[in-house]
This record gives C-alpha cells, sequence and structure tokens, in this order.
C-alpha cells in the first residue's frame, strides 16, 4: 500500500464507490435480465474510469475511454444498462438519437448540443441538491426576514430602553410560535423584492442554431431584472418565496457550474441511441442526404474535442460514448472508418425469448409484476399472480413479437395493460378486493386479439 501512495503522488478521491466489475455485473443483474456481454463490457469501462483516475496527472490525460457499441433489437436492454450504469456510478448521463441530429448546414440540431444538453442537466442536479442542503439553514433566514417584516427590530440603544428591547423580544418569539402554528396564515405582508432576477425567459434560436441562442441569453438576461418593487402577499406565499430567495443565495453557481462543467469531462456518459439509423453512405439526394456528414460532425466529439457551453467550456476527450442499433438494414462496417475505430468495443445483444419474458416480469427488482401490483396496492386491492398466468402472458409477448414487429420486453407492457384494464378502470370500487390473476383470465382478455394478427398490430 505504502508503494503505491509514492508511486501515485496526486492520485484524485472518487466520490463514488469503486465498485469491482464482478459488483457492477451484479448490480445490474437486479435489474436487467440476460445480456452478460454486454454487462461485462459496460462494468469493465467503468472500471476502467475508477482505474484512470488511480494514475499520474500525466499519464491519466493520456488514457481515452474504450466507447461501446451495442447491436441488437429494440427492447432487449440496451439503453436500460446504460441508464443503469450511470446511476450505479452517479455520473451524468444523457440518452440523444442519432436521427435528431443533422450535418451543419441543414436545419435540425447540430451534434455540439449533445454536450451542451448534458452539461445543462448536470449543473439543474446540482443546483437541486444543493438547494436541499442549505433547506434547513434557508428556512431559518427565512423565518427571520418574514419576522423582520411583521416586527421590525429595534435598533440597540440603552437606558431606560431596556425594558422595551425585552419586549419587543418577546412579542417577536410569541409571533414566531403563531408563525410555526399557522394562526397568521391570514395575514398579509408587504415583500420588497429588491433587484431579483426573473425567472428565466427562453430565448429560442432556430434549430441547429445554438451558438446563437447561447449568445442572445447573455446579451438579455441581464436586461430581464425586477426593479424594487413592493408586493404584497400572503403569510405563507411570502414564507416560501423567502425561502426560495435564501436558498438561492447560499447556493455558489458559479461553483457549481465549474464542478457541472468537470463532472461531465471525467464521468459524463452519452448514449446515443439508432445510430443504425446514420449508417448509410451512398444516399445523395432526400432525408438521408446528411447522413454522413452527422456522422463526421459526430467524429470530433467523440475523438475529443471543445465544446461551448452557457458555463464554459468542456472537452469531450474523456466521456464515455455508447451508441446503439438494431442494424437490420444496415451493418457497423456501413459508419465511417473513422467513427467505427472510436467504438472499439463491439457487444451483442440476445433477442429475448418465452423464459427471458417470464424471468422480466417476475425477478428484477423493478419486475413489472412487482410494479403493478403496488399501484393497485394504493387503492387498496390486492392483486395476486399466479404462476400460470405469468408464463402465459411471456408466451403471449413472444407469440406476438413472432407475429408482428419485435419490439422486445416492451411487448410485456402491452399485454398487460391490455389484461389489467378492467381492474385498472374499476380498482377504486374494489377496494379490499383480492383480484387472482389466472391463465384462464389473461386468455380471456387478450386471446382473441393475438389470434388475429390485424387486430395485435394495432392494438398489442
Amino acid at each position: 500500500m505504502a508503494e503505491a501512495v509514492l508511486r501515485f503522488p496526486d492520485r484524485p478521491a472518487g466520490p463514488e464507490q469503486a465498485l469491482t466489475p464482478t459488483e457492477i455485473v451484479a448490480e445490474l443483474d437486479k435489474y436487467i435480465i440476460g445480456q452478460k456481454e454486454a454487462k461485462r463490457a459496460v462494468a469493465i469501462a467503468l472500471r476502467n474510469r475508477w482505474r484512470r483516475r488511480q494514475l499520474p496527472a500525466q499519464l491519466r490525460e493520456e488514457v481515452a475511454p474504450k466507447n461501446i457499441l451495442m447491436i441488437g433489437p429494440t427492447g432487449v436492454g440496451k439503453t436500460e444498462i446504460a441508464r443503469r450504469l450511470a446511476r450505479l456510478a452517479d455520473a451524468p448521463f444523457i440518452k440523444v438519437e442519432a436521427t435528431k441530429y443533422t450535418e451543419v448546414g441543414y436545419v435540425g440540431r447540430d451534434v455540439d448540443s449533445m454536450i451542451r444538453d448534458l452539461t445543462e442537466m448536470t449543473v439543474k442536479l446540482l443546483i437541486d441538491r444543493e438547494m436541499e442542503r442549505v433547506r434547513e439553514t434557508a428556512a431559518k433566514q427565512a423565518e427571520e426576514r418574514l419576522l423582520d417584516l411583521m416586527l421590525p427590530r429595534r435598533a440597540p440603544s440603552g437606558g431606560g430602553e431596556a425594558e422595551k428591547e425585552d419586549g419587543n423580544a418577546a412579542a417577536r418569539e410569541s409571533l414566531r410560535a403563531m408563525l410555526r402554528e399557522g394562526k397568521l396564515d391570514g395575514r398579509t405582508v408587504e415583500l420588497n423584492a429588491g433587484e431579483r432576477a426573473l425567472p428565466f425567459v427562453e430565448l429560442f434560436a432556430p434549430g441547429g442554431m445554438e451558438e446563437i441562442d447561447l449568445n442572445l441569453k447573455d446579451m438579455f438576461g441581464n436586461i430581464l431584472t425586477r426593479r424594487n418593487r413592493p408586493r404584497r402577499a400572503k403569510v405563507p406565499e411570502a414564507l416560501e418565496y423567502l425561502r426560495t430567495e435564501e436558498a438561492q443565495r447560499l447556493v455558489d453557481l458559479e461553483r457549481l457550474g465549474k464542478e457541472a462543467r468537470q463532472r461531465v469531462e471525467d464521468r459524463g456518459i452519452v448514449f446515443i441511441d439508432e445510430i443504425d439509423k446514420i449508417a448509410g453512405r451512398d444516399a445523395t439526394h432526400g432525408p438521408d442526404v446528411s447522413r454522413e456528414g452527422v456522422q463526421r460532425d459526430l467524429l470530433p466529439i467523440v475523438e475529443g474535442s471543445t465544446v461551448n457551453t452557457k458555463h464554459g467550456m468542456v472537452r469531450t476527450d474523456h466521456i464515455l460514448f455508447i451508441a446503439a442499433g438494431a442494424f437490420h438494414s444496415a451493418k457497423p462496417s456501413d459508419l465511417i472508418p473513422e467513427l467505427q475505430g472510436r467504438f472499439p468495443i463491439r457487444v451483442e445483444l440476445s433477442p429475448l425469448g418465452r423464459d427471458d419474458f417470464e424471468r422480466i416480469l417476475t425477478e428484477p427488482e423493478n419486475a413489472l409484476v412487482r410494479q403493478y401490483v403496488g399501484l393497485l396496492e394504493t387503492e387498496g386491492v390486492t392483486l395476486q399472480f399466479r404462476g400460470d398466468a405469468v408464463r402465459r402472458i411471456a408466451e403471449l409477448a413472444h407469440e406476438v413479437n413472432a407475429q408482428t414487429e419485435d419490439i422486445g420486453a416492451r411487448r410485456l407492457h402491452t399485454i398487460l395493460e391490455k389484461v389489467l384494464d378492467e381492474v385498472s378502470f374499476e380498482a377504486p370500487h374494489l377496494s379490499g378486493r383480492t383480484i387472482e390473476i389466472t391463465a384462464a383470465y389473461v386468455d380471456e382478455r387478450v386471446r382473441d386479439i393475438v389470434r388475429n394478427q390485424d387486430l395485435s398490430r394495432y392494438i398489442l
């Protein structure tokens, strides 16, 4: 241990727990059935981030993340694996769809906006956490300010004024007790807000013009202020207003902006879905003309560049990119070679079968059956799924996926909604009842639809 300290004197301390790949996979197994290869790949990628932080600063800067390309049909867990991984690491995470972006020069969003959006989301999350941290202090300060409005403090004085001071203090404490007991809720107070920024007015620029959008916000942000203006409000409303204002004063926005940039740069995860939809390289006209252009615009972001955000410059060199696609009509080799090279880890996710569906319904901590049971418990209804019902739902999902479009585990949602439609609607009137879901119950509600392929195509 001492040798490690001597070799890595500038080792940074990470805020999150350093989970081993085995532990990461075990955590993912709690929510996602199967897909061992994909779980192993993201577990190694996450552990490599921890390993990188243990390196000397000079070498740490040279180690780039090994981006991942997930290949598999819809509904098999690609997005969920990435989202759970980010939550596990408490890492900034954003999911984007490749088809939403267009080449520079076309109407639409430019690829830099994914980094700006990720940074903005991270800043908002940190502000929310900081506001919660200072909530108690802000509440105390807001209470004092409200009492000052209703009963101003007397300036310190000597001599015969001592008794008046004591009386004022006693009156203030009495007023405080009445405030906390809600006895003053009907009173109105006059607030002087001082100079306070208005709730930010969004200035929308045309699609693909985020740079102009940022500049407009900077130009007008300082103009849109509210001057000294008295404002009357009921006590509860005034107290909430003052709490928010005090909390904002206690939050260091500049520090949080800097922290957000650092988090995004060191720990950010960008999940690019439907990357197969921009894989074509032969289109010369129509809606697909900018496919290769989008890939080329995406390349510097994935390779490592600097993006201008309203919170400062953000480097993308160490952001982990996870791309995913079904690749039905295209293949990974249809991506431009440079972009292929930036996703060295490729994993193929397997289609889900009947046994997988059955496990998805019951095993994960967020299993669908548990969700529906919990929802109906709020109405006082006890929902019981028998084993044969779970198996039948899994069979139907597999059958419909085979007959129509294969949408993976998402088919379970549509079938369960159809099976429980009547119970969900009547639940407020069934309080205290126990509803048993059997295979016969399931068949009664969806069998005819499954047999009719035209109906199942539109309903299930």
